[in-house]
Order: structure tokens, then sequence, then C-alpha cells
């Protein structure tokens, strides 16, 4: 009988900036690095005799609280890579909405009509995660393995492992970051012991604990998932008079409305390749929403996608509130200048 353990990543740019990130490959946050060490104390004590990950950068970093402390190789296979979501990768959550409502409303409830150009259907992926698993299971048997995924990836398996139907597919429970699921495998069927368990973390750095699409009786606040768009002059000078007719002047809209907006200053640190942000702002109104992350995580898209491996702004030495804001999501301190104080960002990859 072999053992398998089925877990998600850690918290990654995508679950934070709410972007559409599948087989894009984006980092793990912040808050991400402390549900990896919050998982490596669950197996700590747990046999483990190999471990797998899908190839992209969330799961191999995810794998390292497993296979890191008990001296194991990491093997990596494609197989589990999350859902390719074609034309919509890198895309916010909102600006999906906001374009192809309709296909969001098949994607949000698991249907099987939802298709998007260049993407895989949830059947294919159901295919192609259940093939992987049981190739893995197949070199393994008698052993114990650490498999990490992707969160559609491993819905899909599980579902297929209890035979739900298409049509139920909406009604299958959503896993956190790094939620641990347990299988059995007896050479020719998988039988679920345990899923999506995520018990090792504490509720200040669940992602699930913050946000609420996926909650079924939507009694917290609805989620506000940003677009944007350039700005358009004279119609957008007042969010900004100082700007010269809106050029690199990026605002956030939360349906019709904006709430807030970026500027960028191109020309500043090409030589380094620090994407520099010249201002950033929510709305007086809608400030206090957590809606904030979501610009950073806009100006970090623009940036990397054009080859960039840093982002950079000041910070007024006078305003802690914004410091302590910026420095949860990532900033350090690089040092004083007569604009306030550099901060910094990584946004490139280690690997």
């Amino acid at each position: 009988m072999t053992t398998i353990y089925l877990i998600r990543h850690a918290e990654a740019e995508g679950n934070l900036y709410r972007r559409v990130h599948g087989w894009y490959d984006s980092l793990i946050t912040e808050n991400g690095y402390r549900q990896i060490a919050a998982l490596e104390d669950r197996f700590r004590d747990v046999p483990i005799d190999a471990v797998y990950s899908s190839d992209l950068f969330r799961t191999r970093t995810t794998a390292r609280a497993v296979y890191v402390p008990k001296g194991l190789e990491l093997r990596t296979d494609p197989g589990l890579r999350e859902l390719n979501l074609g034309e919509w990768e890198d895309r916010t959550f909102g600006a999906v909405r906001h374009s192809d409502p309709h296909q969001m409303e098949l994607f949000n409830r698991t249907d099987p009509k939802w298709a998007v150009e260049k993407a895989e259907s949830f059947f294919q992926l159901g295919d192609r995660i259940e093939g992987a698993v049981r190739a893995i299971a197949q070199k393994h048997p008698g052993q114990t393995v650490a498999l990490f995924s992707h969160g559609m990836a491993i819905r899909q398996f599980l579902g297929r492992v209890k035979n739900i139907p298409p049509e139920e597919w909406h009604a299958m429970p959503h896993g956190d970051n790094t939620a641990v699921s347990c299988l059995t495998f007896d050479g020719e069927k998988f039988e679920i012991q345990f899923e999506m368990d995520n018990s090792h973390l504490p509720q200040e750095i669940s992602t699930l604990a913050r946000q609420s699409w996926w909650r079924k009786d939507k009694k917290a606040a609805a989620d506000v998932n940003l677009w944007f768009r350039p700005a358009v002059w004279p119609e957008d000078r007042a969010l900004y008079p100082e700007g010269e007719k809106g050029r690199n002047l990026t605002v956030a809209m939360s349906g019709d409305r904006a709430v807030g907006l970026f500027l960028t200053d191109p020309e500043r640190g090409q030589e380094e390749k620090a994407g520099y942000i010249k201002f950033l702002s929510i709305l007086p109104e809608d400030r206090g929403r957590g809606l904030g992350v979501q610009l950073i995580g806009q100006a970090v898209s623009m940036y990397r996608n054009s080859g960039w491996d840093r982002l950079r702004l000041h910070c007024p030495r006078d305003n802690e509130r914004a410091r302590r804001f910026f420095e949860k999501y990532g900033f350090v301190k690089l040092r004083e200048e007569p604009e306030g104080d550099l901060l910094e960002k990584y946004i490139g990859f280690d690997w």
C-alpha cells in the first residue's frame, strides 16, 4: 500500500494580488513563507520516502518544507501543474470579470462548459493530474510520498477519486494554501484518508481566513477584485492633478468606479532593472479595505513582464503607516535619500 500526501503550495502572488495564475510562474508571499514553516513543523516526525512537485516556483519552494529537512531529492513533474488558464494568465480576476463576466461565472462554478482560448478544460486537467499521481504512486509501492501541486488540480483529482459528476463539481470544497490531503493506493484504486486539512495553520496566517470568495454562507463581505486601465485625459485629471496628461498613470477600478491609482517612472532605474513607482494611493473613501496590495501586484506584473527584477519607491520618513504597509508586502529599506527612504522589493526568481 502506498501512502500519498497531496499538498497545495503556500500562498503565492496570485492568491495575494487576486490575479489569475495557472501556468504563470509566480513567487511565494511573505505570509506564504510563514505557512511553509508551519508545514515543516507538521511533517517533522512524518516519515517520507520521496518528494515530487510541479515544476513551477511556488510548488518547488513549498516542497522545501519536506525534502530539505529530510535530506531527500526533489523530483519535478509538469503533470502536477495547475490548470492552464490560457488567455487569462496573469490578468486580475477583476479584469476578467469586467471583460468576460459569463466565462468568469462559469469558472467560479467549476462549470464543465467553461472555455477560454489556449486554456485547458477541467476535463483535460483531471486527466493530466490523475495520470501524474497514478504514475508516481506506481513507482513507490509500499512507500510514503509527498506530492506538491495546486488548488484546482488537487480539487479535480479528489473529485475524480470520489467519482463526483461534472454537474456537481461546483460543490467540491476548496483547500487553503499548504492544505494537506492524504490518500492510500493499492496499485489500482485510490482511497482518501482525509482531505484539505489546514490544522497546522494558525488563523492569522491562513489565506482563506481573510478571503470570502470560497464561502458558501456569504456572511462575510464580498472580496473586491480590481482591474486596471491607463488614465484618460482630461477625464481623470481630478484623480491626479499634478499629472502630465495622464502619462504613465494607471487607474485602479472596482466595477465602474475608480478606487486608486499609481504613477510609474519608466526612465528611472533602467540600468539596474529596478522599476520605479513614483506615486501609489487608494482614494480616501476606499482606504482600509485592503485594496492597496492589488496595486502593488499590478506594478509587479508590469515591470516583471518587461524583464525587470526589482521594484522601488520612496516612502516619506514621517509616514509610519505607509512604511508598515510596504514592509508587510516585502519592501526593504535600501537607503535614505532627499525624497525619503528608498524601499525595494525583489520580484525576480532565485532559480
